[in-house]
């Protein structure tokens, strides 16, 4: 027999980015287990709707926890409380008949709250700007052998690129640190030979960068790690220091042109 539920919801509304924001309640009633957090966020919206009442804004795209536009802060937690799953992979038969959920935005100073859950995470976009590029012929795919690259090392490139940028890493941080997110962009593109070239640049435009949008400091709490929806290690942050030293030692000692 399939488990439906009705639940309260505790909304966070705000109409705008300069608008005060305040929490709403409401009530959703037959909500199946099987269907996703996101389908049960359209179910209220639709209620809302037919009231003749502003539905809920909030990020979606792929809903195959792909994209990391789906960034919701659910009872406290970036994403929920299933680990290593996204918001639109969060099934309702993880919660109980009778439960109040609070649902928020990411709450971070660099992610600015655009309406309701919506938040402008745009400053991760220019982090990567600063640094995501190589000076490598970008064309069409070269053979899978035309550049060898020793398996342990293509292993860290992909598990560092398994990064969706979805932010709860900084949402989950208590100084909204970047750390991680930066890390794993860093890591992928200096760990592979086509992004060698840029490395120590790279390294010291993305963390400047990153400082220059507001992000706080790392502490290493591991919040960021607890939280990530792809289980990105700690080890990039370990590797983003290193590579940023060495990045900063190699620019002191550059000859003056």
């Amino acid at each position: 027999m399939e488990k439906t539920m009705n639940l309260t919801l505790k909304v966070w509304r705000q109409t705008s980015a300069n608008a005060k924001g305040h929490f709403e309640t409401y009530k959703v009633e037959n909500i199946s287990g099987d269907s996703s957090f996101l389908e049960m966020m359209d179910i209220l919206s639709e209620q809302l709707v037919e009231a003749g009442k502003e539905p809920v804004a909030f990020d979606h795209d792929c809903r195959e926890g792909i994209c990391g536009m789906c960034s919701m802060t659910i009872n406290g937690i970036p994403h929920g409380p299933e680990k290593a799953t996204t918001t639109c992979q969060l099934h309702m038969r993880h919660f109980h008949d009778g439960q109040t959920i609070t649902i928020e935005p990411f709450r971070a100073k660099p992610f600015p709250v655009l309406k309701d859950l919506m938040v402008d995470r745009s400053a991760f976009d220019r982090i990567i700007q600063s640094g995501g590029f190589i000076t490598a012929r970008a064309g069409s795919g070269v053979d899978a052998n035309a550049i060898p690259i020793p398996k342990k090392t293509a292993d860290y490139a992909m598990d560092a690129a398994a990064c969706i940028g979805c932010g709860a890493c900084v949402a989950a941080c208590p100084n909204a640190s970047a750390m991680l997110f930066t890390g794993a962009k860093v890591s992928h593109m200096n760990s592979l030979p086509q992004g060698k070239a840029e490395k120590h640049r790279r390294a010291l435009a993305m963390v400047t960068t990153m400082d220059g949008e507001g992000f706080g400091g790392c502490t290493n709490i591991g919040e960021c790690e607890a939280a990530c929806p792809k289980s990105i290690s700690l080890d990039m942050i370990a590797q983003l220091n290193r590579d940023y030293a060495t990045a900063q030692v190699k620019n002191f000692f550059q000859p003056v042109s």
